[in-house]
């Protein structure tokens, strides 16, 4: 089945120049995201979003997702095109763990 488009796209130029190494972390990152991060983070709040409860698997990307996140944080300070995406990311994931908590009350 064809894969749905993300609501959050990273940004496709940057303000400043990138070292080589800077561009080929941030294209790692980014096809991390893309591909494995984002779609799996939007399969779980579809999921918390119908009343079910996060398993070990999901908080364990969630720990992971947020590790890597704020390993970065200091490339999406110097570069401010990048702060949209990421606010949009912690957002999706503050979206997952409020309404998962909420699921965890209910039960």
């Amino acid at each position: 089945h064809p894969v749905a488009k993300s609501p959050i796209s990273a940004p496709t130029e940057t303000s400043k120049s990138l070292s080589e190494k800077e561009a080929g972390l941030v294209e790692v990152i980014v096809q991390r995201l893309e591909q494995q991060r984002i779609p799996r983070a939007l399969d779980i709040l579809a999921r918390v979003e119908n009343g079910e409860r996060l398993n070990e698997f999901d908080i364990s990307f969630l720990e992971e997702a947020m590790q890597d996140a704020m390993e970065v944080k200091p490339f999406i300070d110097q570069h401010p095109e990048w702060q949209e995406f990421s606010t949009r990311l912690f957002a999706l994931y503050k979206d997952i763990t409020s309404k998962a908590l909420a699921n965890e009350q209910a039960s």
